[in-house]
């Protein structure tokens, strides 16, 4: 047997990609339970809105002219605050179901979703708004996912994988 001939399985384009994510589905054997999941997506929300408050005071301590910004106003950054958060902390059991291994993918679809989210406020930025506005929001984006991410891998980790009987 030569060594070009032994029993080493190639891998596609396809099944790297797999590896790379670490996607081995376990499909539900490993996700975290609900009552934690609960409790971290209520303190990754209430941590947020925490922090947007606080960082839409810096704001005005920073830049007096954005003082009465209409971003600023809780009404305006707690609602999408709210979603975002929530939708972010759904996301955490769904990525759970595609891999034993999901806090890695987990974080990098936190960071991207985080830059995606840079979109709104450099489209206002161009349009006019105050760039010292635009910059406390673009810190309110990265705080959301500060908070976010450990707080649903930390509170709400995902379950270790269970040995399989046969």
């Amino acid at each position: 047997m030569t060594q070009n001939s032994q029993s080493t399985p190639v891998k596609g384009p396809g099944n790297r990609l797999v590896d790379v994510l670490g996607l081995d589905f376990p499909l539900g054997t490993n996700q975290p339970g609900v009552v934690r999941f609960i409790v971290a997506t209520v303190v990754a929300v209430v941590a947020s809105l925490a922090a947007c408050a606080a960082l839409a005071q810096l704001g005005v301590v920073l830049f007096p002219s954005t003082k009465g910004y209409e971003h600023y106003g809780f009404g305006d950054y707690g609602k999408l605050t709210i979603i975002g958060v929530i939708l972010a902390s759904l996301a955490w059991p769904i990525v759970t179901l595609l891999s034993t291994r999901a806090r890695r993918l987990y974080f990098w679809l936190a960071v991207i979703v985080t830059i995606v989210g840079f979109a709104p406020d450099v489209w206002i930025l161009y349009k006019g708004q105050p760039a010292g506005g635009v910059f406390i929001l673009v810190l309110m984006h990265i705080a959301l996912a500060l908070i976010t991410f450990p707080a649903l891998v930390f509170i709400a980790p995902q379950r270790a994988s269970r040995p399989v009987l046969s």
